[in-house]
């Protein structure tokens, strides 16, 4: 079987699309493309993918769209494409689930590295979610369950998080207490430092908040430190298998 990683490569230019998967397949991936969102969901129906790189800008459903709703489904890690300058995609994309972006026109060289960076950064959060495997943790009136990625409250109602979330919340249980600034959040949840004007982590906080606050206007679980950055608030209980 082949073990090397499979791309899936989301693009209506067929050039792009073309030039994109020959390269990756010139350097030891496997890669197969889409030229729409349609496409794209027939292709990923009948096979396993690793990642997938997506255009921003397609007829019919947009890649904000994809990933958006790839993003609530827990699926795999995405790297979207965007207009050269285009930043207001590039922020909104990061905020609702990419992984990482690339401007247009871009070196294959520069998205060859960006694909190995994501899916290194995706194997340790699979590592760190797989030693927590089976478990459920327990934090304030919330119980994690780790397998399914969704909250359960007090009356068993059930909260489903994107994989955004999770990543950002399973970063926040296992530090309980800790002050994390939001360049920590980012390294550790997609691996890029903060621009000036970046607000992803915030954004992605006031997300969170809305699923495990019981007063969103005055959050005591995840708590805001000036000048600091952010701090899960409450202790936190690895309940057993």
């Amino acid at each position: 079987m082949n073990s090397a990683p499979h791309i899936l490569v989301v693009d209506d230019h067929k050039e792009i699309r073309d030039s994109v998967t020959r390269f990756l397949e010139k350097n030891g991936m496997r890669a197969t493309s889409a030229k729409d969102a349609s496409d794209m969901d027939s292709k990923l129906a009948k096979g396993h993918f690793d990642l997938l790189v997506l255009d921003v800008m397609m007829p019919g459903e947009t890649g904000l769209s994809v990933c958006r709703r790839l993003s609530a489904e827990n699926r795999l890690p995405i790297i979207m494409l965007t207009a050269l300058g285009e930043d207001t995609d590039r922020i909104v994309g990061l905020e609702i689930g990419a992984d990482d972006y690339l401007a247009k026109p871009f070196n294959p060289r520069e998205l060859l590295a960006r694909i190995k960076a994501v899916l290194r950064r995706a194997a340790q959060h699979d590592t760190l979610a797989g030693g927590m495997a089976g478990r459920k943790v327990q934090f304030a009136h919330l119980v994690l369950d780790v397998d399914r990625q969704v909250l359960i409250d007090r009356e068993g109602g059930e909260t489903t998080l994107t994989h955004a979330e999770f990543k950002l919340l399973l970063v926040l249980v296992e530090r309980p207490r800790v002050v994390l600034s939001r360049d920590e959040l980012l390294d550790l949840t997609q691996g890029r430092s903060a621009g000036p004007f970046d607000r992803t982590i915030d954004n992605q906080i006031s997300r969170l908040r809305r699923k495990v606050e019981p007063d969103i206007l005055r959050p005591k679980i995840i708590k805001t430190v000036r000048n600091g950055g952010y701090s899960l608030s409450v202790d936190v209980e690895v309940l057993d298998r």
